[in-house]
């Protein structure tokens, strides 16, 4: 079933790209940085694209480890002000699970030509916990 599910979004994913890709931009980087130590350091790349001015939808994979199974992280951003300030809330399933839903509040700063850095707080629904998240990359 899983497998389905996964098949389904990317397909999705990949069609709303296709039909839109001078509408709105793409954003490709890393998930989160700040939640490892130098010694377990790891890559989680992630793609994602705005769907629309106010939202993005995009992919994180990642793997703590060669022993560990691989995570694949559907997630979505919906950008709006709030208090004055340009924010975005974020939600995010990892292996397409909602048991382990995680949802939060950010903030991107964009600078030199695209780049940008995103940190935000989640909360973790499965765990119970409450994280500061890092991550940063381009924006075209």
């Amino acid at each position: 079933m899983k497998k389905v599910i996964l098949s389904l979004t990317l397909s999705l994913l990949v069609a709303v790209g296709v039909n839109a890709q001078n509408a709105s931009d793409w954003y490709v980087g890393t998930g989160d940085i700040a939640n490892v130590s130098w010694t377990e350091w790891s890559m989680s790349p992630t793609v994602g694209y705005g769907v629309t001015d106010k939202l993005m939808v995009g992919l994180n994979v990642s793997q703590s480890d060669s022993t560990a199974d691989m995570v694949m992280d559907v997630h979505a951003r919906y950008f709006m002000t709030l208090a004055g300030h340009d924010v975005f809330v974020y939600a995010s399933a990892p292996n397409m699970e909602t048991d382990n839903l995680s949802i939060g509040l950010g903030k991107m700063f964009t600078f030199h030509k695209g780049m940008y850095i995103d940190p935000k707080v989640v909360y973790n629904m499965g765990e119970k916990t409450t994280n500061l998240t890092l991550g940063f990359g381009l924006k075209f």
